[in-house]
């Protein structure tokens, strides 16, 4: 498909309009033009009918993991699975010890002739040698946002490789962020010592269940975490970004701090909407943070509509099922996700009345593209990349992993009958998916190299 078209009969849908019936004008990849529908545009030029879809901006996956597939080949299995999922850019989260000098080079090797879709990278951080080339991942490598685990002390990142670091690190870690300006630190929140506590009694009496995981990590560990990192970051001026929030607790915290310090954003997961702690998945169901109760699930909902929460992205992590068919203690964390949170949105938000469309194109749209420093991504402004995210609201599919493409062979909707699917994902004006086939080629995804928005400086 050519990357100049126009595109007939949608109902666009953004931030501003839950839907307007209106043309879109694409020529070099980029939006041209909004225009009523049946506008005359130059002679010759292809149309592309939206008829009785809705047109999104195409979405960000703000969350997701690399290193934790096949290595290499997940950059062509794993876009294919956003892609199927209505994804025209994804932010992939490393976690490694060494140089990111070294980690960039090697990656973008693999990544450059395999991505489907646009894509971007995070940095976790995890000792000096980060901290003090903060300001080159910035500049050189076009890294905004960078990962730091506030339950990463003593020998507990040490199945990840990397050190154990305090709080007196994670000050340094900030201060530098905020010295530097508009970048994000991505805290993940939790009390691992209280944690460890729990885990070993708990373990010593047997129990393994899903709730038990839960109960290990009680929501005080969140909570009182978030409370520290919004302190830390409020007394050095740095921005902090909250991933994969999973109870109320928490989010009240959030929800007091942002009335004295608001450079504080918020994101869940698909699973903290739909799977409680009494899920009879076992140990497929493991992720960190756990599953949690039914009244924390409403919590996420009502944060969603609130506004309390900002972004809705997967922490996807593409491992095999393989890798789940452990004891609870001992099974892999985290589960594929990125293809299924649009239908999860529509079908238990939308459809059961719980969000609107433009609150759905927010969160999964203009929100991370925001945050995370892409202001070409996530809007249907003329200039914005022709990123387009076709829907029909009104399709049934049956969740079937295999279907997706994604290295992993589960998910955690298989056999869940969803309504409201992707019909087909543009990214840059060309057709990546169309009616659940893979049209692009490997290679076409662009690396996005951010820069700071001075505004926010």
């Amino acid at each position: 498909m050519a990357t100049d078209f126009v595109l007939r009969g949608g109902v666009l849908v953004d931030t501003d309009s839950d839907g307007q019936a209106l043309d879109l004008l694409v020529q070099n990849g980029r939006i041209a033009a909004r225009l009523l529908p049946g506008t005359p545009v130059q002679e010759g030029m292809p149309e592309v009918s939206a008829h009785g879809l809705h047109v999104f901006p195409g979405l960000i996956d703000a969350h997701i993991h690399f290193g934790f597939g096949e290595k290499i080949t997940e950059y062509e299995t794993e876009t294919v699975y956003a892609a199927q999922g209505g994804f025209t850019t994804v932010l992939g989260y490393f976690l490694n010890n060494e140089d990111y000098t070294d980690v960039y080079r090697r990656e973008q090797e693999y990544a450059r002739t395999r991505a489907h879709v646009d894509y971007g990278f995070h940095f976790s951080v995890a000792n000096e040698l980060h901290v003090r080339e903060l300001p080159e991942y910035v500049k050189q490598y076009g890294v905004t946002s960078f990962k730091y685990f506030m339950n990463f002390k003593g020998e507990e990142g040490r199945y990840l490789g990397l050190d154990g670091t305090d709080d007196g690190y994670f000050y340094d870690l900030l201060a530098q962020a905020a010295k530097l300006g508009d970048v994000k630190v991505v805290c993940h929140t939790e009390n691992i010592e209280i944690v460890n506590r729990i885990r070993q009694r708990f373990q010593a009496e047997g129990r393994d269940t899903l709730r038990d995981w839960s109960d290990a990590k009680p929501a005080f560990t969140e909570a009182e975490s978030c409370v520290r990192a919004m302190m830390f970051a409020e007394h050095l001026g740095a921005q902090i970004y909250i991933p994969h929030l999973s109870t109320r607790m928490a989010l009240n915290e959030v929800r007091r701090w942002r009335e004295r310090y608001e450079h504080v954003y918020v994101e869940t997961c698909p699973h903290y909407l739909t799977h409680d702690e009494d899920s009879d998945l076992g140990p497929l169901g493991k992720a960190n943070p756990p599953f949690r109760s039914k009244d924390d699930i409403e919590a996420m909902w009502e944060g969603l509509r609130d506004g309390s929460i900002d972004v809705v992205a997967s922490d996807h992590v593409p491992r095999k099922k393989a890798t789940k068919e452990r004891t609870l203690w001992l099974a892999s964390q985290g589960f594929p996700g990125t293809a299924t949170i649009l239908p999860v949105l529509l079908s238990e938000g939308y459809h059961k009345g719980r969000l609107g469309l433009s609150r759905i194109a927010d969160l999964l749209t203009r929100r991370p593209a925001d945050i995370f420093n892409l202001p070409q991504k996530g809007r249907l402004d003329v200039g914005a990349d022709a990123d387009l995210t076709l829907v029909d609201l009104q399709k049934n599919r049956v969740v079937r992993a295999k279907e997706l493409g994604s290295y992993s062979d589960y998910s955690l909707y298989d056999g869940w009958d969803l309504k409201g699917w992707p019909v087909r994902t543009i990214v840059r004006g060309e057709t990546v998916m169309q009616d659940g086939k893979i049209t692009g080629r490997p290679g076409y995804g662009q690396y996005l190299a951010r820069t700071m928005n001075t505004d926010k400086a």
